[in-house]
């Protein structure tokens, strides 16, 4: 980041040559493990993330000052047409949103399909919440970015209805969790999402993974060590030892850049592992 090439410290220069990696030959196995885990009419899906070394990502916690400024930066970067976090990192924009004006009819009948308040934002904030339990109010938007709440059929309706009246999108995706597939196609079918920012928490990445939706992960790794037990991580899932996601995914390295501050941004293509 505007430094000369032949005076970058050697993990600068290391992190530089990694990514160029020439084409292979023609039916070459070099990356048969890799293949498409998305339906073309979904976003590409990147998980962006900040993380200590020890892969936790309590970031507040951490002495390092640069590390919020440089996920924004890299953010920007990216360029992603919507940002999408679960319920606990959505509940302190909800939190602050003015209440509605007026209560919804709550005789108003609801036909249980889509809402979509809005298309042609400049961009769109997705917040996951299966039950319903985030309050909107009178907030349809988070700096300019329209809130499209995915939701499940256990939502009642009284909810759906104050989304209805505050002006936020809902789409319904899964019968009582989010079907990731689905949720992804309709973004793509309803605001024309290309390409989605996925930020967190670590249930919500570790469950779009193991569901085989995230085509790419940026990860800046900050130098910092958390080190206490049970603080989540870049991805967290329910299962057994053989469950791992280690055995279903593979990732291989796209980009590695030193940032200011000692931070590292790391950038992964991810692929499911061949049977």
């Amino acid at each position: 980041m505007g430094r000369v090439a032949n005076t970058r410290p050697p993990l600068a220069r290391a992190c530089a040559q990694s990514t160029s990696r020439p084409d292979p030959a023609p039916n070459t196995k070099r990356r048969s493990w890799l293949r498409p885990t998305r339906p073309a009419s979904a976003p590409h899906v990147t998980c962006h993330m900040t993380s200590s070394v020890d892969g936790r990502i309590k970031t507040r916690r951490w002495t390092t000052l640069d590390a919020d400024d440089h996920y924004e930066t890299i953010h920007k970067r990216l360029d992603g047409d919507a940002w999408m976090c679960g319920r606990i990192t959505m509940q302190g924009y909800a939190d602050s949103a003015k209440p509605l004006a007026k209560e919804p009819d709550s005789s108003e009948p609801i036909d249980g399909g889509d809402h979509i308040a809005k298309t042609g934002a400049s961009g769109y904030a997705i917040a996951l919440d299966a039950r319903g339990r985030l309050d909107w109010g009178a907030r349809n938007d988070i700096e300019g970015d329209h809130v499209v709440v995915v939701l499940t059929a256990t939502v009642p309706d009284d909810h759906l209805r104050r989304l209805r009246a505050g002006g936020q999108s809902y789409i319904i995706a899964g019968e009582t969790t989010v079907d990731f597939p689905l949720a992804l196609r309709k973004l793509r079918q309803h605001f024309g999402i290309a390409r989605l920012l996925v930020e967190g928490g670590g249930r919500i990445n570790g469950s779009m993974l193991k569901a085989g939706v995230v085509d790419e992960l940026s990860l800046l790794v900050a130098p910092a060590v958390d080190g206490l037990i049970g603080t989540p991580a870049i991805f967290d899932v329910e299962g057994s030892e053989d469950e791992t996601l280690a055995s279903r995914r593979r990732l291989t390295l796209t980009g590695c850049e030193q940032l200011d501050g000692g931070t590292v941004w790391l950038r992964y293509a991810i692929g499911a592992v061949e049977a």
